[in-house]
């Protein structure tokens, strides 16, 4: 997108029409772990009135561009409901950094 103006118009993730989107990969895979958590975890988010897919996608559409593009599509979600989670004041952004440096060390950790 060379034309700012066009943010206006066209917000980011929004790649239809003239603008170049890449290749579409239309393979299926396997699913990583982290993948199926994620998508489990967001659907009981929405099951239990938490974060909904508006408020989830509102989330990922406000990423901008640079950090939409670096990101992969679950990642985007679970960053996207993290910051609802934060905006509605149900997790602060100091407990999901202790919560994941926790995750990081069990990870690290040897068995």
């Amino acid at each position: 997108m060379t034309d700012k103006s066009e943010l206006i118009v066209r917000p980011t993730h929004d790649m239809g029409g003239r603008l170049p989107g890449g290749p579409v990969t239309r393979d299926d895979h396997e699913m990583t772990p982290f993948e199926k958590t994620c998508h489990a975890l967001l659907n009981v988010l929405d099951a239990h009135k938490l974060v909904n897919t508006e408020e989830k996608r509102r989330g990922v559409e406000d990423l901008g561009g640079q950090i939409l593009s670096s990101l992969t599509y679950y990642e985007r979600w679970a960053v996207s409901a993290s910051k609802v989670l934060i905006e509605k004041g149900l997790i602060t952004s100091e407990e999901l950094g202790e919560t994941m440096a926790q995750v990081r060390r069990r990870l690290t950790a040897d068995p």
